[in-house]
């Protein structure tokens, strides 16, 4: 399992395109709260139940400060799609190279039916307004994890 930065490090510097393109920083955010989710794919299962949980939530976090992105391997087109479906209310990043998802730890050799491969571990950091990581869910479990992700908003 790769290190993931830890709580109270500085947030690891990331610069990616959103689903239009556009280029995001992690500077565009200071003042702001970021939940940084890494998934594994556009419209599966799990990352579907995942994304719909923060549509659904938003109100909840932009009420905390807190903005919402998505980070998978998918390309922008792909994520253009989950989010046209799904009405996504969030912005997703797409880093088909892992260097970002590297950085933060979310990426390795994962375990399915026996069959090894390299993959993402669904995993989230709450960044808070100067760039400190306030909170890591290093394995998490699509389902219940926007709430989850609330209430470490709180403490």
């Amino acid at each position: 399992m790769p290190t993931m930065p830890s709580e109270g490090t500085k947030a690891p510097h990331f610069e990616l395109p959103d689903t239009n393109g556009k280029m995001v920083k992690l500077p565009d955010f200071k003042g702001k709260k970021i939940v940084l989710y890494f998934y594994p794919k556009d419209d599966t299962s799990g990352c579907t139940k995942e994304a719909c949980e923060f549509r659904d939530t938003k109100s909840q976090f932009t009420k905390k400060g807190a903005i919402v992105l998505g980070v998978s391997k998918d390309d922008a087109s792909s994520h253009q799609k989950f989010t046209a479906k799904y009405n996504l209310n969030f912005l997703l990043l797409s880093d088909p190279e892992t260097k970002m998802i590297q950085k933060y730890g979310a990426w390795g050799e994962k375990n399915l039916y026996g069959k090894k491969y390299m993959g993402i571990f669904r995993s989230t950091f709450v960044i808070d307004e100067d760039g400190v990581i306030m909170k890591v869910f290093p394995k998490v479990s699509p389902e219940g994890h926007a709430e989850e992700v609330l209430k470490a908003l709180d403490e």
